[in-house]
Order: structure tokens, then sequence, then C-alpha cells
């Protein structure tokens, strides 16, 4: 069994402890996570094992596990148990942003929960965070550029005008824009800014580390009533947005289960295949993003249609192979 679908039923046996006011039955746990009852008698005693405050008492016939009522109890916050959990679990997600503002203030946060919750409370936080840890994932170091990320998110929601002095990564050349800051936005470890560009006189995404210089504007700004960042990212798989295309994808049986689990594209459909390979049709912006995205997968992935996209990854894969010398 995978130590991760453990955890996982883990979790659900303390939320469902936490919310059950009488207990609850082995049996009932079992039949709720859909197990065989000796698979949650183990994971109970691992739990009491671990130090959770787990009590088990005889009522009306049957052995009901519950929490200890110092625990479960509503701390002086405005979260329930369950939420609090979550929000303490959220750290580790969220040190892809330390040596920002944003995560010291997340800091301060958890520094007056610890402060405010009970030593009960305390404890059995600290027992359920050791049971559960999230990795990071690969990252930059936003701290040199806390300022910059003060000044923009200052400007968001002053709705205030910038002027930023931005190297483009493919031209590595310098160019002063006034931008008109929308949104702030967070994905795959990177800080971008997605606004007008008053250069360019189109809505454009900005790498906030690709920022040399900054400074805010009195100049105000409103957002366009038909904007909407969702509709603008509809076409993009990732960060760069173009003219959406039909895409087919076939995917060999060997990773056709790492495609079907995760929705790649919102657009995505999977048709399956009698050798248990799949195809993944979607509509998005064939971009270079895309195409590194295909060829991450090798052998296993070959590209149907468009035709523009076969070539460009025909031609990337030759180019690879040039570089070991391969015959």
């Amino acid at each position: 069994m995978a130590r991760g679908e453990q955890l996982g039923r883990q979790w659900q046996i303390i939320q469902r402890l936490i919310s059950a006011n009488r207990g609850i039955s082995a049996q009932a746990l079992a039949e709720a996570l859909d197990c065989h009852p000796r698979t949650v008698y183990r994971d109970l005693e691992a739990l009491q094992l671990g130090g959770f405050p787990l009590t088990t008492e005889r009522i009306d016939g049957k052995h009901l596990w519950s929490i200890l009522e110092t625990v479960r109890r509503q701390p002086p916050i405005p979260f329930n148990l369950t939420e609090l959990m979550a929000l303490y679990f959220s750290r580790d997600m969220l040190k892809a942003l330390k040596n920002t503002v944003i995560y010291e203030s997340l800091e301060s946060l958890f520094a007056k929960i610890k402060a405010t919750v009970s030593p009960q409370t305390l404890a059995f936080l600290e027992k359920v965070e050791e049971s559960l840890q999230v990795a990071p994932e690969p990252y930059k170091d936003y701290g040199q550029f806390r300022d910059i990320l003060a000044t923009v998110n200052d400007a968001v929601f002053n709705r205030r005008h910038v002027e930023i002095a931005y190297g483009a990564m493919n031209r590595g050349k310098i160019t002063r824009r006034r931008v008109a800051p929308y949104k702030i936005w967070y994905y795959d470890g990177t800080f971008y800014i997605i606004g007008h560009c008053r250069l360019r006189d189109a809505v454009r995404i900005f790498a906030v580390d690709r920022i040399a210089e900054i400074e805010s504007t009195d100049e105000a700004f409103e957002i366009p009533e038909g904007f909407d960042l969702e509709s603008f990212m509809a076409g993009s798989f990732g960060v760069f947005v173009g003219k959406p295309e039909a895409v087919r994808i076939r995917f060999a049986p060997e990773v056709a289960g790492y495609i079907r689990e995760k929705t790649w594209h919102a657009s995505q459909q999977i048709e399956e295949k009698p050798d248990g390979a799949i195809d993944l049709l979607a509509r998005v912006a064939v971009t270079d993003e895309f195409k590194f995205w295909v060829l991450k997968w090798g052998a296993a992935a070959t590209v149907l249609e468009p035709e523009s996209l076969k070539e460009a990854v025909a031609r990337e894969a030759a180019a690879m192979v040039a570089n070991y010398g391969v015959q």
C-alpha cells in the first residue's frame, strides 16, 4: 500500500472523529472509507501510537471512537479544528514564498494561532503535522524581489500604473514600459504581473524576476469591464498565451495512466485505443511551452495534429539526437 494512500485515509479518519459528537465505530468508519474494518483498526492503533488523543468507550453495545473533548473543542479563533489543521499544513506548500512580505505575514499569522490555541490543541496539531509533509516544487528565491513585489501589490490594490524596466527572456534587451497591473499571478514557482502594457497596447504577462527597475506613478487606471483572467488564459498551456488550435497527442500504454489521472487543460478530451494507448485532444496555444511538455514524454508521445507541432517536435528531436552523435 502506498504511504500517501494510508496518510490520506488517516486524515479522513481524524476529520470524521472530529465531526462525530458521540463518537463513531470502526465499522462505520470502514463503510465510509470503503475499506475493511481491520484496516481501520490498524490506522486507529497507529494514530494512538503516534500520540493522537483518541479514546474509545462502549455505548449501546458498540465501541465508539472519538477525540478527547479538550482537543475537539472549538479554539478561540474563527476556525474549526479541521480548518485550522488545513491552514497549519499550508506552511509547507507556501515555502516557495519564503523571504517575501507574503510569507512573513503568514508566519505572523501562525505565531498568533500558536499563542491563541490551547496547549492540547497545539500539541495535537504538531502531531498531525508530523504525519504529513508537502514536498515543495522547484522555486525561486523571491527575497531579492520583495520591494518589487510590494510596489506591484500596492499598485494593483490602488489601481495605479507602474513604470518598469523589463528584460524579456528571449531577447535579453531591456525596455521601459508603463503598465496597468490588473493581477499578480503565481504560477509554477514564479510571480507574474498580468496587465495592460502601453508600449504594446495590449494585455501582457510580465515575470516579476525580470523587472530590473520599478517605479509607482500617480496615474490611475480601471480594469476593463469585460476583462476576465480565466478567459484571457483559456487557450494557454501555462504562461504563454496565443490563438488556440486543435491538438491531438497519442500516448503509449506505459504512460497512458499518468495522462488520465490529471486535467492538463480545461478543454481536454481522452479517447481510449484498443491497445491501451490514449489520444489527448485539446484546444491550446501551440507555443514552445506546449512543445516542451510533449517532448518531456519522450517516445511515449506522438503528435498527430497539428502538422506544425508535429514538424516542430520532429526538428527538436533530431537536434537532440545530433547533440549526442547518435546515428
